[in-house]
């Protein structure tokens, strides 16, 4: 944990069956405004990004069984959300969410920085996946990443160990 966040009461724990409702909380905050354009009822917002939040789920919990779940907290009480999943060539960045009133404060990009740092000392390869709108790409692009290629709505994007990079 970067001392920063760390004294500043911000820290990572494992992530617990009982996260669940919390977690659903947090997908809906990062997906609602994509809905505002649908014209739907508050009611089929919330009916239909619930049933998106399950499929993520099973989608993660089937494809990155050795991921690392994290909370992330601020005094013990969740605030976001960072999952990781390390192998011997690179560490995937599944997933980085932060609850709105959490977000703009440099929280997600230190994470991410220690997870570079980390990444570097193991000469590892970082990728994300980021859809083409998502504002979050500015933030990836000044830690270094560089698009890789365009996937359907996403973006691969990669961040390549000192070593490595070309010269």
């Amino acid at each position: 944990m970067p001392p920063r966040l760390e004294s500043g009461g911000i820290g990572l724990r494992p992530e617990a069956p009982d996260d669940a409702p919390f977690l659903q909380q947090l997908y809906v905050s990062t997906r609602w405004t994509e809905l505002a354009v649908t014209g739907w009822p508050d009611e089929a917002k919330l009916a239909f990004l619930h049933d998106q939040f399950r499929l993520q789920r099973r989608h993660y919990t089937t494809y990155y069984v050795d991921t690392d779940f994290a909370i992330i907290e601020h005094e013990r009480s969740p605030i976001g959300r960072l999952y990781l999943d390390w192998s011997a060539r690179e560490v995937r960045i599944v997933d980085v969410a932060l609850l709105p009133e959490w977000r703009g404060q440099g929280i997600g990009g230190a994470l991410l920085q220690a997870v570079l740092d980390r990444a570097g000392i193991e000469d590892l390869t970082a990728t994300i996946h980021v859809e083409h709108v998502n504002p979050a790409q500015r933030l990836y692009q000044r830690l270094g990443f560089q698009f890789v290629e365009e996937r359907g709505p996403y973006w691969l994007m990669a961040w390549q160990p000192p070593r490595r990079q070309p010269a």
